[in-house]
């Protein structure tokens, strides 16, 4: 079965912001504040826009499980009621003018937070380099694993391009007494589901929070403006170096370049506001283009 990747709806949402922030950081706010209550709205975000489950699809899973319950001790009656009824619970979506290819029955948000620095990010990779030159593979693979800092949301779905037609050739071997054969087609799909994760980089969530931040008290308070962007600049270090990466044509050095128009501006004349917007539009449109998801088929 061809996995289907997940509309990308909510992690742009995630990312450019659109959803409204349950909490807004004090303009006197440090930037470990503002980082933290950038995470703490993201967090939130992705917990409101989990998919939403669908109840018949899980009803339809444990009915069609019972019925492969039946078929093991040879109970094929209740094997045909079992798959009648998973099949009924699916009826109201199969009748639908637009059937869905995925039916969500599971949903997990796992946040993986790096709190280190892109230095630190350089000296371990090269102690993971000469690891590896020294074949410690398992070494080395330690010291990778928390270089990661994303929030990822996992949805499992039931294909509906295939589910109900395996009940129904299920409940045709039932009818026929083919039990074993009906038993392998029910095996295959309680287990073949389509596991979709969407990826939102916590470095750039940071990144665009700290930009934010510094718009705001730019004319009031430079030094507080320019240690936000340069906070910003090494989220934006941290997420490169963590592999992060964009089809934008946007780049990392063409972001850190209007970063540091933007500081150059506030140290001036400190006319900066149509430099923070371009900054903001290109920093938007490249966190749009480097979402990625992760199809596995379960």
């Amino acid at each position: 079965m061809k996995n289907i990747v997940l509309s990308t709806l909510l992690a742009s949402t995630l990312l450019t912001g659109v959803v409204q922030a349950k909490d807004t950081a004090a303009k006197d706010a440090t930037v470990k504040e503002v980082n933290k209550i950038a995470v703490s709205n993201a967090k939130s975000d992705a917990k409101a826009h989990e998919a939403k489950l669908v109840t018949e699809a899980i009803n339809s899973l444990k009915d069609a499980h019972e019925a492969l319950v039946a078929l093991e001790k040879k109970d094929e009656d209740l094997a045909t009621k079992k798959l009648e009824s998973a099949l009924g619970k699916l009826e109201v979506i199969l009748a639908s003018n637009k059937v869905p290819e995925l039916l969500p029955i599971d949903s997990l948000i796992r946040v993986n937070e790096y709190i280190g620095t892109s230095k630190e990010i350089d000296l371990t990779l090269n102690t993971v380099q000469g690891l590896l030159k020294e074949n410690k593979v398992q070494e080395a693979r330690a010291l990778m694993l928390p270089l990661q800092s994303e929030i990822d949301i996992t949805t499992v779905s039931l294909p509906l391009a295939s589910y109900p037609d395996a009940l129904k050739l299920a409940a045709k071997y039932v009818h026929s007494h083919e039990v074993d054969k009906a038993k392998e087609v029910l095996a295959i799909a309680l287990s073949t589901f389509t596991s979709v994760t969407q990826i939102v980089p916590i470095p750039l969530i940071k990144a665009t929070d700290l930009i934010a931040a510094s718009a705001t008290v730019a004319k009031e308070d430079k030094t507080r403006a320019l240690a936000y962007l340069d906070a910003a600049s090494e989220s934006l270090k941290v997420a490169e170096k963590l592999g992060y990466v964009s089809k934008s044509t946007t780049t990392y050095k063409m972001l850190q370049d209007q970063i540091e128009a933007v500081q150059k501006e506030i140290k001036g004349p400190n006319k900066a506001e149509k430099l923070f917007e371009t900054l903001k539009t290109s920093l938007k449109e490249f966190k749009e283009k480097i979402f990625s998801a992760k199809n596995e088929k379960k």
